[in-house]
């Protein structure tokens, strides 16, 4: 089997693709989210009270994992300081993402998504916590399909507040074939 990964894609792994900064989270957003997630029952009550036990135990009102603070509006936006290569329509569709840190993508015409694998971190999501999201890719794996070789690209999105701690990592894999 002829691999597609080049050694200039294998250079990209760990490289920021785009790095999003969020809005300060307020507490009624997770209240909101809270609402929407649990409807037609109540959430919990360290979602929306913060003199409840419940939230007293996890020291104050903390945002369900699946909290998302870039759902409405990102603060800032940033990407590599690299010129993003012109390349084919059809190989992004594929959801090829190399050409954004200037690096050529195999010629893949076909995509399918396989699959998000989310890592909790140890700190969650809080009422006045800035979110900073860091997309980059981490890993390449070949195989060989029905239809030929596959490629399946993984993207890391790592979580992390304003001290640095670790909120989550969300693993997108997308196949290429």
């Amino acid at each position: 089997m002829d691999s597609v990964v080049t050694a200039e894609m294998r250079g990209l792994i760990g490289q920021p693709i785009e790095t999003k900064v969020s809005f300060p989270i307020e507490a009624g957003e997770i209240r909101r989210w809270a609402l929407a997630a649990h409807y037609p029952e109540e959430p919990p009550r360290r979602y929306w009270d913060a003199g409840s036990p419940d939230a007293l135990l996890v020291g104050g009102i903390v945002a369900p994992g699946d909290f998302n603070p870039f759902a409405w509006m990102v603060a800032s936006r940033s990407g590599p300081q690299v010129e993003p290569l012109e390349v084919d329509r059809g190989l992004l569709m594929a959801g090829a993402t190399e050409q954004l840190l200037g690096v050529r993508p195999p010629e893949l015409r076909h995509g399918l998504n396989g699959g998000i694998e989310i890592l909790y971190g140890g700190a969650p999501m809080r009422p006045g916590d800035v979110i900073t999201d860091t997309a980059s890719i981490s890993e390449y794996r070949e195989r060989e399909g029905r239809l030929g070789l596959m490629l399946f690209t993984t993207t890391d999105h790592r979580w992390v507040n304003q001290d640095g701690a670790h909120v989550k990592t969300q693993r997108l894999t997308y196949i290429r074939y």
